[in-house]
């Protein structure tokens, strides 16, 4: 007979396989506060305590049955730890003796096959990654584990919240309290794409509508650019109806206007602080001196 697995072994394995389900179906560890789950758990312990005392019993059976020298043997093997006899089984080799039963009646110039037994160890991996495989393919099917697809819907709703959560309590920039700043460029110039490239040129250098590159400005309602571009954008153009009140018609939160403002501001003052961007159109209005 061969000494079996101890209880609390068993225990410690079905406490990482409930773990592991749990967590694939839940997705995260709050089942660990529920009394399900420790319901689960105790249940679990108990039928393996029962499932082991059975095992007992029917392993002293068992050994009654058994001759003074292979009972005298048993005793022996169950004197070794289980974890060093573990460890021992694992890499344990094919006896010698038993290759006359392992024998496959086929050969090539005398030389016999033997249909050896696979390593302990190896056979544990595949059987464990086997029911992995098992659990995980039931909670991607029946639960959105793993589902990547399923994940970036989740995420993108979370964000849109989020986003949506931060307009509600943050009141949108206005031209009182707008300021510039560097953080802002990059959003600007998605805004810009997006609205106002189709007059204004792509980096703002004319077309349609006036170079935004110069310092020649056709309305100057404030004092300094910054300003300036989200008074414009907000409240449109008095001397041509193409250019609309971005932030009066709705089409352009507080917030689109702050970061565009930015973006035309760096393009003007930063990147292009002396000379008009090459390429663009012909300055159109009066010079501006606008206040730093």
């Amino acid at each position: 007979m061969k000494p079996r697995t101890p209880v609390y072994i068993t225990i410690a394995i079905i406490l990482v396989i409930l773990f592991i389900m749990y967590f694939m179906f839940i997705q995260n560890i709050s089942f660990l506060s529920s009394p399900y789950f420790w319901f689960t758990v105790v249940i679990a312990a108990i039928l393996a305590m029962i499932q082991h005392a059975i095992g007992d019993l029917i392993e002293n059976d068992k050994f009654k049955s058994l001759s003074d020298t292979e009972k005298a043997e048993y005793l022996q093997s169950k004197q070794t730890p289980y974890f060093k006899s573990l460890f021992e089984s694992a890499f344990k080799k094919q006896p010698a003796g038993d290759e006359k039963d392992l024998l496959i009646d086929h050969g090539f110039d005398g030389i016999m096959e033997l249909d050896n037994q696979l390593p302990r160890w190896w056979l544990g991996l595949f059987y464990f990654g086997v029911a992995y495989c098992i659990i995980y393919m039931l909670s991607y099917w029946l639960t959105d584990f793993a589902n990547p697809i399923k994940e970036y819907d989740a995420e993108y709703k979370a964000q849109t919240a989020s986003i949506a959560e931060y307009v509600k309590n943050t009141p949108p920039p206005t031209i009182e309290n707008a300021e510039y700043s560097p953080d802002n460029i990059a959003a600007g110039e998605e805004v810009f794409k997006t609205n106002c490239v189709s007059c204004h040129g792509e980096g703002g250098r004319g077309g349609i509508g006036p170079n935004l590159t110069d310092n020649a400005w056709i309305n100057q309602p404030e004092k300094t650019l910054f300003k300036n571009v989200f008074h414009m954008v907000e409240n449109g153009s008095p001397n041509n109806p193409a250019m609309q009140a971005w932030g009066k018609n709705g089409v352009l939160t507080g917030f689109d206007i702050q970061n565009v403002a930015a973006y035309v501001y760096h393009i003007n003052q930063e990147q292009n602080p002396i000379t008009p961007a090459e390429g663009g159109a012909a300055p159109q209005g009066t010079v501006a001196n606008w206040e730093k």
